[in-house]
């Protein structure tokens, strides 16, 4: 056998062997996402953290599932007899949400399995790798807060808007108390549905306020975009924060304060927000330091101490990320905050990147800092 043939030989076997190994140590113990369509039994995920998928399409050539390893394109499924496709990640996923989507002979659908979420400024599947430390964030028999839709005038954008407000558990009950307010905001490419929806924040405030480990407070989301920002290369850039920052603090919070029980002053008033949400709360809250006391950025950039020097200083401030991004900026942005005498905090969410488990636990930790008397 020539050298060449025999080299090529053994990178077949060895591939095979190595491909044997994998599917060896995969654990059958699949069982359905819980974010899955009523009745549906894909996609699935195993103790392990992979993900499996099944999809009916048998007038198909090709599909590939988006999620997958980083930098390997996503997960490609195989074609059965029976005309269902069928996949399994070729190794763990990270712990929490994400969204996903399949390329179907060239085109993109949402799978049918699945619950859609409103994300990469389109509807697309979600799946949900349980996490070791989801208990924060489950759904347990503890009095519930209620997520409730509003819609508010904005005569700057000429339209209405919306958002929605999540009121503890006994809102409803004491009419004479009031309560502070955080304005949470969302990330590029998603709404006001998110930090609900994929964020799971009343849970972690049901649980959090059941534990009496904070004191009960408001938080309200909105859409972060005036302008028709299209994606694509380069379309964040075109991106101004002027608009929304007039609908947030002349229209949204003004309507606010007039239609719940608020603690209507800035001490009782914090804002924060994930990614895009995180630079546009340092944008504003630089701009319009009398009206928040509490600032949050959760893989949304930092604070330097030049830019907040001469400006109404902030009870705290709260800098987060998770470890696979770049936590060594977030840890020494705080040491440089705390060194000019402002009280800040960080937050490194373990095994995590720029995905919603980091931002959910995040939440988890900011919420017990605000709005301390």
């Amino acid at each position: 056998m020539k050298p060449k043939c025999l080299l090529a030989l053994l990178a077949v076997t060895c591939a095979s062997s190595l491909c044997m190994a994998q599917t060896a140590s995969i654990a059958e113990d699949f069982k359905p996402s819980t974010f899955n369509q009523p009745g549906q039994e894909y996609p699935q995920v195993n103790s392990q953290g992979y993900a499996r998928f099944r999809i009916k399409a048998p007038q198909s050539d090709s599909i590939k599932v988006s999620l997958g390893l980083g930098g390997r394109g996503g997960t490609k499924l195989t074609k059965g007899a029976d005309g269902f496709w069928t996949g399994t990640t070729e190794g763990p996923m990270d712990e929490g949400f994400h969204y996903y989507h399949l390329t179907i002979d060239g085109g993109v659908f949402n799978d049918p399995g699945t619950l859609n979420f409103y994300g990469s400024t389109r509807w697309e599947s979600g799946i949900e790798i349980p996490a070791h430390d989801q208990d924060f964030y489950a759904l347990k028999d503890v009095p519930h807060g209620n997520v409730q839709q509003i819609l508010f005038p904005s005569k700057s954008t000429n339209t209405q808007r919306r958002a929605f407000v999540y009121t503890p558990p006994g809102y409803e009950k004491d009419k004479s108390k009031k309560y502070p307010v955080l304005y949470l905001q969302h990330g590029w490419g998603e709404d006001e549905t998110a930090w609900s929806n994929q964020g799971h924040a009343n849970l972690i405030m049901d649980n959090l306020i059941a534990t009496g480990k904070i004191q009960p407070f408001i938080i309200v989301m909105t859409y972060g975009m005036t302008n028709d920002v299209k994606p694509g290369p380069g379309a964040f850039k075109s991106f101004k924060i002027d608009h929304f920052q007039t609908v947030l603090t002349d229209e949204l919070i003004p309507y606010v304060d007039a239609s719940f029980r608020t603690r209507a002053d800035r001490a009782h008033r914090a804002m924060g927000g994930l990614s895009m949400g995180g630079m546009e709360t340092h944008m504003i809250t630089l701009n319009k330091p009398e009206l928040f006391a509490y600032y949050a950025l959760l893989s949304g950039g930092t604070y330097s101490p030049d830019e907040l020097k001469d400006k109404t200083k902030p009870k705290l401030i709260f800098i987060s990320c998770g470890s696979k991004e770049r936590p060594d900026g977030v840890k020494n942005a705080v040491v440089a905050l705390k060194g000019a005498g402002y009280d800040a905090v960080s937050y490194i969410s373990e095994n995590t990147a720029h995905e919603f488990l980091t931002w959910r636990r995040s939440l988890y930790e900011l919420a017990p800092l605000l709005f301390k008397e």
